[in-house]
């Protein structure tokens, strides 16, 4: 574990786009990467969450009559499949983004997280959780849609139990590995405007608007 404050770097990139870089070291205002990682997540979610509820679709059933919804099994399914779908394709622009945006990163330098973490450890093992979690995502994706149209496709449960259980487990992974891109944030000051300010001594009552 990298305990020990990380080294200055001399980023070829860095000093390439240096003319375009803003104060948050992106050349846009706003970072890509935290955005398109909420959506990704979100999109899981659901797609795990509709799935369970049409698991236990014969116990709601009831309940939808009650409440006059409109809900069939095979819709909550397709709800399930699509959000899976959109969340693979997704997940790879996030990777691409939090790439590039990781290359530009400016971490603040002598600060160890609460991990006891350093910046580089921090960005090491958010950026190969990333890579990791892409390749999970498009395996379970690749899992559903067999599930979806060969293995389960004549049977009112679309999904398997083990399926559903490999979702649900995966929920606490995004959270810790959602914890680490928040310290690259919160703790390192990556692409965060007002600590890079700050950091250059900049006064915060000038340099912002």
């Amino acid at each position: 574990m990298d305990t020990l404050p990380s080294p200055p770097l001399i980023n070829p990139l860095i000093e390439q786009l240096a003319p375009r870089l803003g104060a948050n070291h992106l050349p846009y205002a706003v970072p890509i990467h935290p955005t398109l990682v909420h959506f990704t997540i979100g999109l899981f979610v659901i797609a795990i969450t509709f799935d369970l509820a049409a698991a236990f679709y014969p116990l709601e059933r009831r309940v939808f009559r009650f409440l006059a919804l409109p809900v069939t099994r095979a819709g909550l399914h397709d709800v399930g499949w699509y959000n899976l779908l959109a969340c693979a394709v997704v997940s790879f622009l996030t990777v691409a983004a939090g790439f590039f945006e990781m290359l530009l990163a400016d971490p603040l330098p002598g600060v160890v997280s609460d991990l006891g973490l350093g910046s580089a450890a921090t960005q090491l093992w958010h950026g190969v959780g990333g890579v990791v979690l892409l390749l999970v995502i498009v395996l379970m994706t690749v899992w559903r849609g067999f599930q979806r149209f060969r293995w389960r496709r004549d049977m009112g449960r679309q999904v398997q139990w083990l399926y559903l259980l490999a979702g649900l487990a995966l929920f606490p992974v995004f959270g810790l590995h959602g914890t680490l891109g928040a310290e690259l944030a919160a703790e390192f000051g990556v692409h965060i405007t007002a600590d890079q300010l700050l950091a250059a001594g900049a006064d915060l009552r000038e340099a912002l608007p």
